[in-house]
């Protein structure tokens, strides 16, 4: 089996302009050097918008001509949305894109000068050491449809929150005018306790429909899954409930608005995961991933919009940087540390291989036998599932590398047709 070990690529060479920006909401910090620091722009200002933009592009295009440079390489700070529109203004002019870690400038600007002293003129000055040290990651621009599931990958990822937010809000309001609902239903999250809430909201309402016609829109919304008993048992706790009656209609009134936003959220919801399944047939490669059991086209979807393009990485260590699942440890002397995940990459592909990660380890799971073996082993749940999303990222690298669909059993399948 052939092993690939990552090497550190030397971005920065003697044909190439560095270029730097320190992002911000309104103005950016731009700066530029040529090799070995030759020659350096002093740190200019320009607009977060299309004609500072222009200028940007104006200042190092007349560098790159001057000093008779090849490459332009382009740096910033990992940084959230206010950085995208530049990115994919400066993508078409086709310069090479890679970001430092923001812990990085901290610890590196207090090396100069030891001051801890932050300006934005220091700042792109200090991005452009950091790269040329070699301590810095390979950006990925999505494009075409892996770009639309990032955008939908993370408004579905924010839709999730509202809800639960709301149904947190819900939950509360249900508490104050009949406490003991809560107790019954076991919370608020399925349909059958939201059509409760919805049409019988108060123990008043409860008792004046009656346990007859309760059991039959019980069984109805729950799919039989609840009838007589549980019917029962709402009527009875709505006879002793001790929820108050003063303020009762703004809280119903509030409750009312809740669900309505709790339902328009769901339908959204839908209408997002429709859409990140037709986005992803556009994707050649997304089969090879849906070949592994347990990987549904929502995760699938999530995770190449995440990384953007699989295609565009040599190596599985710098997809376990950008998913902050690489290894570190912290050892000195007679201390032997131990060795835990950065968390320095990116949260929402970290979370979604975290969760894939059970769908893994359940019985006939890619990863059931291994994971059980690392619990006997004396392993931790929580780091039995990190180790287990790690080797599903590998091994989605790998099919996608190779362009081959998983096979089940693939080492005992080839001793079979060694001996056949």
């Amino acid at each position: 089996m052939k092993v690939i070990q990552t090497k550190r690529s030397r971005l920065v060479n003697q044909e190439t302009l560095l270029v730097t920006v320190d992002i911000g909401k309104i103005m950016n910090m731009g700066y530029w050097r040529t090799p070995y620091g030759s020659a350096e722009a002093k740190a200019f200002e320009f607009a977060n918008e299309s004609r500072g933009f222009n200028k940007l592009w104006h200042y190092i295009s007349e560098a790159k001509r001057t000093y008779n440079l090849k490459n332009i390489v382009v740096g910033f700070e990992s940084t959230g949305s206010y950085g995208v529109p530049l990115l994919y203004f400066l993508r078409k002019k086709k310069v090479k894109f890679v970001q430092v870690n923001p812990m990085h400038t901290k610890r590196l600007k207090e090396l100069q000068g030891n001051s801890p002293n932050k300006t934005d003129k220091k700042d792109p000055k200090v991005i452009a050491d950091i790269i040329e040290l070699g301590h810095s990651l390979t950006v990925v621009i999505p494009e075409g449809s892996a770009a639309e599931l990032r955008r939908l990958t993370q408004a579905r990822e924010r839709c999730m929150k509202r809800r639960t937010a709301l149904l947190n809000q819900l939950q509360d309001l249900i508490f104050i005018v009949f406490p003991e609902f809560l107790r019954v239903m076991k919370g608020v999250k399925t349909k059958s306790a939201r059509y409760i809430v919805k049409n019988f909201p108060t123990p008043q309402n409860i008792i004046e429909h009656g346990v007859k016609n309760l059991t039959i829109q019980l069984k109805k919304t729950s799919r039989g899954q609840f009838g007589k008993k549980r019917a029962e048992e709402l009527n009875q706790a709505a006879w002793q409930s001790m929820g108050i009656e003063e303020g009762q209609k703004s809280v119903l009134l509030e409750i009312e608005e809740l669900i309505g936003l709790i339902e328009r959220s769901e339908r959204f919801l839908v209408e997002l995961e429709k859409r990140m399944s037709d986005h992803l047939k556009d994707i050649p490669y997304s089969k090879f991933i849906l070949s592994i059991k347990g990987i549904g086209d929502i995760t699938a979807a999530g995770l190449i919009g995440e990384v953007g393009d699989f295609n565009k990485f040599s190596t599985i260590s710098e997809l376990h940087k950008l998913a902050g699942l690489d290894l570190f440890e912290i050892s000195s002397g007679k201390h032997q540390g131990k060795r835990r995940i950065s968390k320095r990459g990116r949260p929402l592909l970290r979370k979604l291989l975290y969760f894939a990660a059970f769908n893994m380890v359940r019985k006939g799971g890619v990863f059931h036998d291994w994971y059980h073996k690392a619990l006997e082993r004396g392993m931790i749940k929580m780091k039995a599932l990190v180790a287990v999303s790690r080797k599903l990222l590998c091994l989605i690298f790998a099919l996608v590398r190779n362009r081959s669909f998983y096979v089940l059993d693939y080492s005992r399948n080839q001793v079979l047709e060694a001996v056949a």
